[in-house]
């Protein structure tokens, strides 16, 4: 087993640096880490500086020998590399907040990762993702591409289909956060319960919920509408389901199905926010400037409990526990972004799930799962067509393929509706969108 590991993370200077800095700090025993380089491009270089200064006292208070190179020579990160991790913004916030504020002018919801703004982000960030895994191909070969970019299924999906990399793994933190919002409301420890995933990125679905191995799920969703509205607040956001509904779909639905369940409301929501508050990229601009901040302060040498109100709990514990697993070997059970290999019989055996699955040395191994249950096959299969031709969009360049990719996603109405969407917003991103101007 190798010693003196390497670690390349893209997207170095994001907010979220601290959490994934603190996870290898506290798994350093199980994974001997020797170099952490971060890295970034030129307008995120003084975040970079700020954030990686941080990550250098916080590995000098835990006493580890640990070296942290802050750079924006993106190869000479990869170079010899044994886990890359992607944690990357092409356009930074002020694209996000074009994502979610031209959509609504139309009618639509304008979010990061669903409809419209899902994407236009995976428009954008698709050809960076393959760009990076072009260089390791060149400069890590045996290195294992851990991504935990937005929007994750997507460019899963893509680097499967459209790079020779195999050792690439997509992750998320919505999965181990419900496990854990499921802990809370049991009562017990997170590492009791387990949870049989399947379904997509965002759109991923608890099909069993176990304690001790032995199912719970209905005890679990009889516990959830028992709730004053269905709503667990501390425990699982977003779960404020009719009590008839989650009855009868007999699954543990994620907090991303609120765009899909209750677009309506969600989307009046996000329009008042929009049109008094900001939308969330411009809420989490002011967010991120005070955390940037606090990271200045050159006394401070540990993660900031302010870092959770950024979103993205329990980012660096999926993420650690995800490299480890396969570094050592483990073979216990997470839930990951990989090829399906058969495991869900609704989807085509070479793309992109979100599944429970055997980490081990050689990556994750789906568990099988059979067919997802009827009420919720079709909406997963429909937004599998829009993440598979989204892809070949943001490979291809071709507009026509970005309108087709709306039109499918059930978050838009029309045809006629995603050209006038796709139009405007391939316009506002040109600077990010080369291949649809070439």
């Amino acid at each position: 087993m190798k010693k003196d590991l390497k670690i390349a993370t893209i997207g170095g200077g994001s907010s979220y640096t601290p959490e994934l800095i603190e996870g290898f700090i506290k798994c350093y025993d199980e994974l001997p880490i020797s170099e952490i380089w971060l890295v970034d491009i030129e307008e995120g270089q003084e975040k970079l500086n700020i954030v990686g200064n941080l990550a250098k006292r916080m590995i000098k208070k835990a006493g580890l020998p640990i070296d942290v190179h802050l750079t924006l020579d993106r190869r000479a990160a990869l170079k010899d590399a044994d886990f890359v991790t992607t944690q990357l913004r092409v356009g930074l916030l002020d694209a996000r907040a074009k994502d979610e504020r031209i959509p609504l002018k139309y009618g639509v919801l304008g979010q990061e990762t669903n409809g419209p703004g899902g994407l236009f982000k995976g428009l954008r960030t698709i050809p960076v993702i393959l760009d990076i895994c072009k260089d390791m191909e060149e400069l890590c070969p045996d290195a294992w591409l851990i991504n935990f970019t937005n929007p994750a299924g997507m460019v899963t999906e893509a680097v499967l289909r459209y790079s020779n990399i195999d050792k690439v793994v997509g992750l998320c933190n919505v999965p181990i956060g419900m496990e854990r919002a499921v802990a809370g409301l049991l009562e017990v420890e997170h590492s009791r319960v387990r949870i049989d995933f399947a379904g997509l990125n965002h759109m991923v679905y608890g099909l069993d919920i176990y304690l001790d191995g032995v199912s719970v799920k209905d005890k679990v969703i009889e516990m959830v509408t028992d709730l004053d509205d269905c709503s667990l607040v501390k425990n699982i956001q977003g779960f404020d389901w009719e009590p008839e509904f989650l009855k009868a779909l007999n699954a543990i639905p994620c907090y991303y199905h609120i765009y899909y369940y209750k677009s309506r409301e969600v989307f009046e929501k996000v329009k008042q926010e929009a049109e008094t508050e900001g939308t969330r990229a411009e809420a989490v601009h002011k967010l991120e400037k005070d955390l940037f901040e606090l990271y200045k302060d050159p006394n401070l040498d540990i993660k900031p409990p302010q870092i959770e109100k950024r979103g993205g709990a329990y980012y660096s514990d999926a993420a650690v526990r995800l490299i480890s697993s396969i570094y050592n070997d483990k073979g216990d059970i997470q839930p990951v972004n990989t090829r399906n290999n058969g495991a869900i019989a609704s989807i085509p055996n070479d793309s992109a799930v979100e599944i429970s699955c055997i980490i081990t040395k050689d990556g994750p191994k789906p568990i099988a799962m059979g067919d997802l249950p009827v009420p919720v096959r079709g909406l997963v299969q429909q937004i599998k067509s829009f993440e598979r031709v989204a892809a070949e969009a943001a490979v291809t360049g071709d507009r026509n393929l970005a309108i087709l990719a709306l039109t499918i996603n059930p978050l838009v109405a029309s045809d006629s509706l995603a050209k006038q969407i796709v139009d405007e917003m391939i316009d506002a991103h040109k600077k990010y969108l080369p291949q649809f101007f070439n």
